[in-house]
């Protein structure tokens, strides 16, 4: 079942990276100005945090936090399943991109 799960999971990422290589970052923000709501806007009212924080997390300086995934996917009214499949794979990307060896091994395991 573990080996299921893991191997579902490896393909859902690379279904999910394969969509036009979009990021976590580039999908939040594609949403954003398809709503015409500016960062600061988003950023004070739907996150709670300051605009230069946000704007780290839209450039992938800085990651958004798990508990911010369902609230971000409400708002943006975007697939909830999608955001958080992409988040996490930004993260792991980041870790292994300079690994390429490793990589695939890295996914499955």
């Amino acid at each position: 079942m573990i080996i299921q799960e893991k191997e579902y999971l490896c393909q859902k990422y690379q279904d999910v990276k394969n969509r036009n290589d979009m990021k976590f970052t580039e999908w939040i923000k594609q949403l954003r100005e398809e709503r015409r709501i500016l960062q600061r806007q988003f950023a004070a009212a739907v996150l709670d945090i300051d605009t230069a924080s946000y704007c780290k997390i839209e450039r992938g300086e800085r990651y958004a936090r798990k508990e911010q995934m369902p609230i971000i996917a409400e708002f943006l009214q975007g697939n909830k399943e999608e955001l958080l499949t992409l988040w996490p794979a930004d993260q792991v990307t980041a870790m292994v991109t300079d690994e390429k060896v490793l990589s695939n091994k890295v996914l499955i395991l």
